[in-house]
């Protein structure tokens, strides 16, 4: 770039940006291998993968603007830097969006073959995408490391994601991961695939409860929101010490029921809340999740009545079969009322639950040959841990430390509460099942198969078409980017990671994962601070969407503002795991201080042409006491910066360098460079400028890197380093 002298009178951010940030790579400081021998101690993070279905959102430059902040901030230290950049394949997210952009259906792709050629198209899709992504990663300005560029669905990730499932199945592991048993999941008919509880969102709404008799001569009412279910009935369950049903439990009913014949037992489970409707619940282990727990705690039967299309099952009474679930709620309604045995319809609030990907209606139900992980079963190889013991253990210890701490507790809670995780999904693009079996696969529980990477000897062995959650490959992204399964020099040097840095809305989505996964398979933990930011909202303190029309488009605000500004204003009153106010008067008013900053740099530039560093100088106090002033502002920033609160010292250097440098310092010191001014108060006066100015830039450039370069470049104290990422952060 050179040592250039003069700057323009105007700032052109999008000219400077360009410039600059390919002056970064040719430099090649991004790598950690190419620091100079002062940094030694490695600090290394990695880019939570955004989706490939589309353009990065205002949370992305959010996530990006906070961690390019503690890289650059932390390569300033001396550290040896290492910030690792991916992007994450999205099954579900990028075949829906690839299936809803083309027009392609996927039925058309009936045979191995074409499914294949399906899956070629979708990865062209998502690849087309990612180059985009990675594009706007540069333009927020992120000194990512690109020459270990990643992509959960390459080569060696996918290595590392079969290599985990074999080593946590029973056949060549430890044996966390099981084949369920026709185990009750999550069923969306929608996107036609089992997702897990955290890819559920709950949409409030109006229903009705419904208080009913399945008989005349049935003993107990029982009260549902979802009478369509109730054909698939194997019990009623109440509380053991509830004195209206204890004279009940353990007798059986046999009932007619909207044509359906039922055998219903009376059980006694304490998990029943007998202040809830009647205090008596229908069991219906093979649509609810609940009901199959307490089924299984009493051996009961399981009667599936709906399929995965959410219809009523065929084999039914004809007036309800096939039927759409509305439809058969309506009748059986009807078949109640007609007969006497409505005894109360009553309108409530209620959470529809709703698949986050597709907004289908999410239906419980029984699915076989479906794998899942097992959250409660011992570990040999860890001391006999659970997998949620090793999770609790990771923060209760403290070689986990979460910011802000609140979120803590709420992690606690959700590992108290968590299910064996279910990760077999029925979508095609995603790494398949590593699973091998010989069809036909049988209709029951029992099915032989093999988990290996490669096809097995001997003929007739297919390969499970289903694939893993996406989560279980962003879940070894810590350790898979630094080469793992292989004992690579990258993983010995930089795992643990030093910082996750992410949303709190994906906590238990990835970052649990991670722990999960990392305590397992490398029995220690993924990362050593985890640091979590709220949502971005406007200024009404809405939710940013696209239905609301505040979508703030960061490559818009980039084009129109500079990326300085729209960086400075994403991380003002970015307080951790707080929602944050983001406006375009904000990110205009940055603006304005970028233009500060700019004609701040004129200023010293014009006037520090003939400085002399070697001339002798005598400080007036006035001038001492802006220096002791710096210190101050120096330490604080410092101080803030160390215990991560980015915002706090944002704020303290900007109202520093406005109201104090420009309003002040520089105001003050204009006299000093009049013609006649002596030689020795002329130097004095240049001095403090500039090492003011100077040190402002250090402070500043985390922050606004672009800028702090370009100017940087013309400062005539900048002396060996070719950049101002690497230089040293001012003490």
């Amino acid at each position: 770039m050179g040592n250039v002298k003069e700057i323009p009178k105007a700032y052109n951010s999008k000219e400077v940006e360009k410039r600059v940030y390919d002056f970064w790579e040719k430099t090649g400081f991004f790598n950690p291998d190419k620091l100079p021998r002062r940094h030694k101690k490695p600090f290394s993070m990695v880019l939570p993968p955004p989706n490939v279905t589309g353009t990065l959102h205002i949370g992305h430059a959010l996530t990006v603007t906070l961690e390019d902040i503690i890289m650059r901030y932390q390569r300033m230290l001396g550290k040896k830097t290492l910030w690792i950049p991916g992007t994450d394949h999205a099954s579900i997210a990028t075949e829906t969006k690839f299936l809803k952009e083309t027009n392609i259906r996927k039925s058309d792709y009936n045979t191995s073959e074409k499914r294949n050629r399906f899956i070629k198209l979708v990865n062209q899709f998502a690849l087309k995408n990612q180059k985009v992504i990675l594009k706007q990663l540069k333009s927020m300005g992120a000194s990512l490391d690109w020459s270990r560029l990643r992509y959960t669905l390459d080569k060696e990730r996918t290595n590392a994601v079969q290599e985990s499932f074999i080593r946590m199945h029973p056949q060549k592991g430890k044996g966390i991961i099981y084949m369920g048993k026709g185990k009750v999941i999550n069923w969306d008919p929608k996107g036609q695939t089992v997702v897990d509880d955290q890819e559920i969102e709950y949409e409030a709404g109006k229903g009705i409860l419904y208080t009913f008799r399945y008989s005349k001569d049935f003993p107990i009412a029982i009260s549902t929101t979802r009478p369509e279910t109730k054909v698939g009935d194997t019990a009623v369950a109440v509380h053991p010490k509830d004195n209206r049903y204890k004279q009940y439990i353990g007798k059986r009913f046999n009932i007619e029921f909207v044509g359906e014949k039922l055998s219903i037992k009376i059980v006694g489970d304490p998990s029943v809340d007998p202040a809830f409707g009647t205090g008596a619940l229908g069991v219906t282990p093979a649509h609810s999740i609940i009901d199959e727990g307490i089924a299984s705690r009493h051996n009961l039967p399981s009667r599936q009545v709906i399929n995965e299309s959410a219809r009523m099952a065929e084999y039914l009474n004809p007036i309800i079969a096939n039927k759409k679930i509305d439809e058969a709620r309506e009748i059986i309604v009807n078949h109640l009322k007609e007969r006497g045995l409505l005894e109360k319809e009553e309108v409530i609030n209620q959470n529809i639950p709703k698949a986050q990907r597709s907004g289908g209606i999410i239906e419980q139900l029984p699915k076989r040959h479906q794998f899942f992980i097992s959250v409660n079963k011992k570990i040999p190889e860890r001391n006999n841990k659970t997998l949620k013991e090793l999770m609790r253990e990771a923060v209760k210890s403290g070689k986990i430390k979460i910011i802000p701490k609140r979120f803590e507790k709420i992690y606690f809670n959700w590992i108290e509460n968590i299910r064996d995780w279910s990760i077999s999904r029925q979508i095609w693009y995603g790494h398949r099942l590593p699973v091998w079996y010989k069809p036909p696969a049988p209709a029951g529980d029992d099915l032989d198969y093999i988990v290996s990477k490669n096809k097995p000897t001997g003929d007739g062995w297919e390969q499970f078409t289903d694939t893993l959650d996406t989560w279980f490959s962003s879940s070894l992204w810590t350790f898979s980017t630094l080469g793992w399964p292989n004992k690579t020099k990258d993983l010995k040097i930089y795992h643990p990671t030093d910082v996750l840095e992410t949303g709190y809305d994906i906590l238990f989505f990835w970052v649990a994962r991670m722990i999960l996964m990392s305590t397992f398979l490398l029995g220690e933990v993924p990362f050593r601070t985890v640091y979590l930011h709220g949502l971005v909202r406007d200024e009404q303190r809405r939710k940013i969407s696209k239905s609301l029309g505040n979508v703030i488009d960061p490559l818009v605000m980039i084009e129109k503002y500079g990326t300085d500004a729209f960086r400075f204003a994403l991380i003002f009153g970015t307080t951790p795991g707080t929602d944050s106010v983001i406006s375009k008067g904000r990110i205009r008013g940055m603006k304005n201080f970028a233009n500060k900053i700019w004609n701040a740099s004129r200023f010293v530039l014009m006037n520090t042409k003939d400085y002399n560093p070697r001339v002798k100088i005598s400080l007036s106090t006035a001038q001492k006491k802006y220096l002791k002033s710096l210190g101050k502002i120096v330490k604080d920033a410092t101080k803030l910066m160390d215990n991560f609160k980015f915002y706090y010292a944002a704020e303290k250097i900007y109202h520093y360098f406005w109201h104090t440098f420009c309003d002040k310092i520089i105001e003050e010191s204009k006299p000093s460079f009049a013609k006649a001014t002596a030689v020795t108060e002329r130097q004095a006066a240049q001095y403090v400028l500039l090492e003011i100015f100077s040190t402002s830039l250090k402070l500043l450039h985390p922050f606004i890197p672009f800028i702090t370069e370009e100017i940087y470049q013309a400062l005539p104290t900048k002396g060996k380093r070719k950049s101002i990422m690497i230089e040293k952060w001012p003490k």
